[in-house]
């Protein structure tokens, strides 16, 4: 049982404005670091402006009420996705967020399935490394072997949109933390691995066959464990066509396993 409500910081305790509207955010706290520190829910209160994304209001919480608060972000701009977290049990971008599109109070807790830092902030840089060295996300064959000085072929204008359109994944981890599949299997390569795979695929300086894929994701933890939830599609915050890529990809390895 989460205890509730320790150490709230109340509104007159950061002199509140007469008339404003206040905005209500309850915090899921937990320092893993200090073993004597339980998860609990804290409550902090800001003043709602137009135009306030919730990665605004965390951090003025931080800046004006509370600095021990832990919560990650970089480009402010929906393009690194650090800022992921849970919001009402949903994963989303803090930076693009709106507080008036939220209830109050609003509850935000770390994304589930990486190793947490310390309240919202979670470790997605070691899963993504993990998973792209697992999966051999990169360029593999001779085209590797080239001279770097030489002229790259030209590639037909569809083929890279079609690329370009699976390149725009951010590794924000939304898809792991509402995948279904990855909080009872750790080891299913979700997503975002599979979402890898099929750009590798399709790219034309990558020399590997669907045999090659195959001995990647061809068994339980990968491509066959899916069970479609369409988690993963729903909040992505890029608008991927994951589901569709992971059923080409299993059609292929079904292939492929014949």
């Amino acid at each position: 049982m989460i205890a509730a409500q320790a150490g709230d910081v109340l509104a007159s305790d950061h002199g509140h404005a007469p008339g404003k509207a206040l905005f209500t955010l309850e915090v899921l706290r937990c320092n893993p670091g200090d073993s004597a520190d339980q998860p609990h829910w804290q409550s902090y209160f800001v003043e709602l402006t137009e135009g306030m994304t919730l990665f605004i209001a965390l951090s003025e919480i931080r800046e004006q009420q509370d600095p021990s608060l832990q919560f990650d972000f970089v480009c402010r701009a929906g393009i690194c996705g650090s800022c992921a977290m849970l919001i009402n049990g949903r994963p989303g971008l803090a930076c693009c967020t709106l507080l008036a599109e939220l209830p109050s109070p609003t509850r935000l807790a770390p994304l589930p399935g990486f190793a947490l830092i310390g309240d919202l902030s979670v470790d997605t840089g070691r899963w993504m490394r993990g998973m792209s060295e697992r999966l051999e996300t990169w360029i593999t064959g001779a085209s590797t072997e080239r001279d770097i000085c030489e002229i790259e072929a030209p590639m037909e204008p569809s083929l890279a949109e079609e690329i370009y359109e699976l390149e725009r994944c951010i590794e924000c981890g939304c898809c792991v933390a509402a995948c279904g599949t990855a909080q009872m299997h750790e080891d299913f390569v979700t997503a975002v691995g599979l979402n890898k795979l099929a750009r590798y695929r399709l790219d034309p300086r990558d020399d590997r066959e669907d045999a090659a894929f195959y001995e990647l994701i061809g068994n339980d933890d990968g491509v066959f464990a899916c069970m479609s939830l369409l988690g993963c599609e729903d909040v992505c915050p890029k608008n991927l066509p994951l589901s569709t890529q992971i059923a080409y990809l299993r059609r292929a390895m079904l292939r492929e396993s014949l």
